[in-house]
């Protein structure tokens, strides 16, 4: 254990679960609905991680399981923001997933932006994927809320003649664009209010700041754009009935 390291030992596993607790009985009292799934959360995580962390050393020194770790990764997160977006049934959610990382990481391994390594390949894969399951749940969710809620406005635009597309982008694109938010609020405040993993991690791994930096500039960059492309991908979706839930279903 280094000095920039957490001390790994049984006051930091009391502390995860006090923080557990805290975090489900705040959720609980005021009445937020998610105190269980906190706790679900939190035991995922930890067993999830400990299993990644057993088998990572042998993934890495595989091109071949890499990339089955990748499609991995693909798949949990289509599952997952499908069923933010529509219980379930959102398996269209991969595309703006898959479409909005993944050339990212072609596009870098070809031009010999990242090394063709496991090691490298793996935590930048799960970054993007992971911003572009972000921005499809919320741009997905948003979307479908502002159709539910704001549905007569959709009949009064096809009413005056628009296109079913239309009219649903009318409605839906704007709430579905405030996906973008989070994204937008960490590069405009990185360095500033927070100081972001790829940062730290590379400063924990030896190299010097500037290398750090430029780090940090590109993981959040490219966030900027895969999420774009999620979103927009997200939106079209929705627009052409492919993303919805059931009782939008019945009313299309």
């Amino acid at each position: 254990m280094t000095s920039t390291m957490l001390a790994i030992g049984p006051r930091l596993a009391v502390a995860l679960v006090v923080l557990t607790a805290l975090a489900a009985a705040v959720a609980t009292m005021g009445r937020l609905g998610h105190g269980r799934q906190i706790v679900v959360a939190a035991i995922r995580a930890a067993l999830q991680l400990a299993a990644v962390s057993v088998a990572i050393v042998a993934i890495v020194g595989s091109l071949w399981a890499t990339a089955g770790f990748v499609l991995l990764m693909c798949v949990v997160a289509t599952v997952t923001a499908g069923r933010r977006i529509s219980g379930g049934r959102g398996w269209w959610s991969a595309l703006p997933i898959v479409a909005g990382s993944l050339p990212l990481v072609v596009a870098l391994l070809l031009t010999g932006l990242l090394p063709l390594r496991g090691i490298a390949v793996i935590p930048v894969a799960g970054i993007l994927i992971g911003g572009a399951m972000t921005a499809t749940s919320l741009a997905g969710r948003r979307a479908l809320d502002d159709l539910t809620g704001r549905r007569g406005e959709v009949e009064a635009a096809l009413a005056l003649g628009l296109l079913p597309r239309d009219a649903v982008l009318l409605v839906c694109r704007p709430a579905a664009g405030q996906a973008l938010i989070p994204a937008l609020d960490q590069t405009r405040t990185v360095g500033l209010v927070t100081l972001p993993g790829a940062f730290v991690g590379v400063l924990l791994g030896g190299a010097d700041p500037l290398t750090a930096g430029v780090t940090q500039l590109f993981v959040l960059i490219g966030l900027l754009a895969v999420e774009a492309v999620a979103v927009v991908l997200t939106v079209e979706l929705v627009a052409g009935g492919r993303l919805r839930r059931g009782d939008l279903a019945e009313g299309r």
